[in-house]
């Protein structure tokens, strides 16, 4: 693992998804599913998300339609709750979502649109 790399990831998949969602993952890891975790905060969030070729703002809304298209819904919630960190607005969810609709099948975007509401009604709670 370089150490470097896990770390740039760890910080940016903190400042994305907050850190008591990061810390209560990592520190719910046992024997069995730690790589996992340290492949996600080294590969997916230190190397890809810190690289310089795309803002955090648009690699959500790459996120956000892939998740969609692979049938995701729970990442999907994180990856919305992420999005909006990112300075995406709701305006902006809709749109990558109604692309997704059309390039992924209406119900692929029917459950975008499900699963963005129920975050959107739990942010506005608070």
């Amino acid at each position: 693992m370089d150490k470097a790399t896990y770390d740039r990831g760890l910080q940016i998949r903190k400042d994305v998804l907050g850190s008591e969602f990061v810390d209560k993952a990592i520190g719910s890891a046992d024997d069995f599913n730690r790589p996992m975790q340290d492949l996600t905060t080294e590969y997916c969030w230190g190397y890809v998300w810190g690289r310089d070729g795309l803002t955090h703002k648009t690699r959500s809304f790459l996120n956000l339609a892939m998740l969609c298209a692979l049938n995701r819904p729970q990442e999907l919630k994180t990856h919305v709750r992420g999005a909006l960190t990112n300075g995406a607005t709701r305006e902006e969810i809709r749109e990558v979502f109604m692309q997704v609709a059309i390039y992924c099948g209406v119900p692929a975007g029917v459950d975008a649109f499900r699963n963005a509401k129920e975050v959107f009604a739990e942010l506005d709670k608070k």
